[in-house]
């Protein structure tokens, strides 16, 4: 159960309004979702977290599938359900095949088991890994 009330576009301000609206364009749906509706309970936030999501997911040096399936995996160390969710539907939206799917979470399973292990026993990071 949501902590704050889910701002639909009939009741919003102006602010959210233009967010929504841009939500809608870029994606090229009617459908804002419930993150979204959350955050523009602080309309500032909401602008300044879209923003920043439209620039970072963009196209660039790394390509829109491989950005969702990072964000999956951080997701799933982070434990967030919803982002996980959202997320797998768009990496899914944008072509991840079944098979990259569960290639995807055998890794993160073997970093979060490789992670747990490096962290518990305090292994030194080897000298060679800070060099560029």
């Amino acid at each position: 159960m949501s902590t704050v009330k889910l701002v639909e576009y009939e009741e919003a301000g102006a602010e959210v309004r233009t967010v929504y609206d841009d939500i809608r364009r870029v994606r090229q749906t009617d459908y804002i979702n419930n993150f979204w509706k959350a955050l523009a309970n602080y309309p500032a936030a909401l602008q300044r977290v879209w923003a920043a999501g439209k620039e970072v997911m963009a196209p660039g040096e790394i390509e829109a599938l491989t950005k969702e399936m990072i964000y999956i995996a951080v997701s799933v160390a982070n434990a967030c359900e919803y982002c996980v969710h959202s997320h797998t539907s768009a990496a899914f939206g944008k072509g991840m095949t079944e098979a990259q799917y569960g290639e995807l979470l055998a890794v993160i399973a073997l970093a979060q088991q490789n992670n747990g292990l490096a962290s518990g026993m305090q292994v030194p990071v080897d000298e060679i890994y800070f060099q560029k």
